[in-house]
């Protein structure tokens, strides 16, 4: 009998910590929305990597650490904020820490490589995650190396199980169909919902085969055994092509920037005679559109950069210079966009995208300022990872900031000759803005506070559903002061319509 090799008792021992993570899972995730329960199954797959590149001495680059307390500040922030769309991009941010933390399991080092390599780490990721367990099963473990006798007799007859039951509950319900005594006798002798069974075995199979198979991936998966350079691929576009385009893309946003000198920055005769529409509604129909324009701007700069890594210095340095031309013209694009911004929401009030967006779009200017940095002075291995750090700071910002809270702060001090608070929207925001809502109630004019009450009271019923598994901070709370303030809020009088 062979001895059983290191690789075989790190496949079992994963095999073993997707099968926990797989029970966590099914029984902690099932409850919605996420709270408590996502930091728990967050700190259990962090635990096990740990766990298992301890144990097997797998050599890991120094950059697991704090990657993985960037996983768990950021899973604690489902029990932090109630926001659903925060919990969206916690829930992105966590997996873009899962993509890039699988590199660096796998020993390689995130700092110096392109933002497409950490691309392809994602890609690597999901695929091993949602496929790795078959190759864990079928050949990282070699079952010939474990012990014989009665392991073995149990593997057998747990294989055997496996295979039967699908075929068990197919020829169950067909003969359930057929014949009536034969329902009445099984539904007697299992008294189970079939379809809650089905769930859980489903959910814990979703949890455990992704969980073994992104730990096999970063653990059994050898990382490449050098960087990727520039030089790595030959195909290039060359200069003359960049160069034309990106000279077209410049005078486009130059014929732009000249526009909006002289309008969005000219004052609110010019747009009236012009547009015949008012400051705000001028400013308000292009804020969205200028924002995916500036976004749209990074992939065109890196893919220009990529085109032209294997060009002389002398034409790389024509395209820096046409890149400079674009991001200065950017930077006007970006202040208009925020100024429009900034009349919209005196005009308009705050809302959740309008939040965001403004958050997008301060993210991109600090992205931008980096890339010029680094990527346009030669230095472009330092770009990826400085933006990825810039993703996460500004994550971290918007929590600290509360969204929504913030937008009903806002809306509360703008005049209410202007615009009426719309109580009916404030209260439909996550249990964030409970605490805030409940203390400007009184203040509140009539239509206003019967809004908010009957707002609040929907979200207190909201808010009665779930148990521990996804207790969160600000719900609870929520839910203890709309309990503490129910009779206040059901004495509220709606004014009757016209009044």
């Amino acid at each position: 009998m062979s001895a059983v090799s290191g690789r075989t008792r790190l496949g079992l021992e994963i095999l073993a910590a997707g099968a926990a993570l797989g029970i966590a899972g099914d029984g902690l995730m099932r409850v919605v929305p996420w709270g408590l329960n996502a930091l728990l199954c967050t700190t259990g797959l962090v635990a096990a990597a740990a766990w298992l590149a301890r144990r097997h001495r797998v050599a890991v680059s120094s950059d697991a650490p704090w990657l993985a307390v960037a996983a768990l500040l950021i899973a604690s922030n489902f029990v932090a904020r109630d926001s659903m769309t925060l919990r969206a991009f916690d829930t992105i941010g966590l997996v873009i820490v899962l993509a890039v933390g699988f590199l660096s399991i796998q020993g390689a080092s995130l700092r110096g490589r392109e933002a497409w390599h950490y691309l392809r780490a994602g890609i690597e990721a999901a695929l091993s995650a949602w496929f790795g367990v078959l190759p864990l099963l079928g050949r990282d473990v070699t079952w010939s190396e474990l012990p014989g006798g009665r392991l073995r007799q149990i593997r057998a007859v747990a294989l055997g199980g496996t295979l039967a039951f699908p075929l068990l509950i197919v020829f169950g319900a067909l003969f359930s169909s057929a014949d009536v005594v034969f329902h009445d006798v099984v539904a007697d002798l299992f008294r189970v919902d079939f379809g809650a069974v089905l769930g859980h075995i489903v959910l814990f199979g979703i949890f455990a085969g992704t969980s073994a198979g992104y730990l096999r991936g970063a653990m059994l998966h050898a990382a490449p055994s050098r960087a990727l350079t520039d030089g790595d691929s030959r195909l290039a576009l060359g200069i003359l092509p960049v160069a034309t385009a990106l000279g077209l893309v410049d005078l486009l946003f130059l014929f732009f920037v000249v526009i909006q000198l002289r309008y969005l920055f000219g004052g609110v005769e010019l747009i009236a005679g012009a547009t015949g529409l008012t400051y705000a509604e001028y400013a308000r129909r292009g804020f969205f559109e200028l924002v995916t324009a500036s976004g749209l701007v990074l992939p065109l700069l890196a893919g220009a950069d990529w085109a032209v890594r294997n060009e002389t210095r002398e034409h790389q340095r024509t395209f820096r210079q046409l890149a400079i031309v674009l991001l200065l013209l950017l930077a006007v694009v970006m202040t208009s966009a925020l100024a429009r911004m900034r009349l919209y929401v005196g005009a308009f009030g705050l809302s959740e995208i309008r939040v965001y967006s403004t958050a997008f779009m301060l993210y991109l200017a600090g992205v931008f300022a980096w890339f010029a940095w680094t990527t346009l002075r030669g230095q472009g291995r330092r770009f990826a990872f400085g933006a990825l750090i810039q993703g996460f700071a500004v994550l971290g910002a918007l929590h600290l900031v509360n969204p929504d809270a913030l937008i009903v702060g806002t809306n509360l001090a703008r005049p209410g000759d202007e615009r009426p608070f719309d109580g009916w929207y404030a209260a439909s925001l996550s249990a964030d803005a409970v605490p805030l809502l409940l203390e400007s109630l009184p203040r509140l004019p009539g239509r206003a506070q019967c809004g908010v009450a009957a707002g609040l009271l929907t979200q207190r019923e909201r808010l009665e559903h779930g148990d521990w598994r996804n207790w969160n901070f600000a719900r609870s709370r929520a839910r203890r002061l709309l309990r503490d303030q129910e009779a206040t809020l059901r004495a509220v009088r709606c004014p009757k319509n016209g009044s």
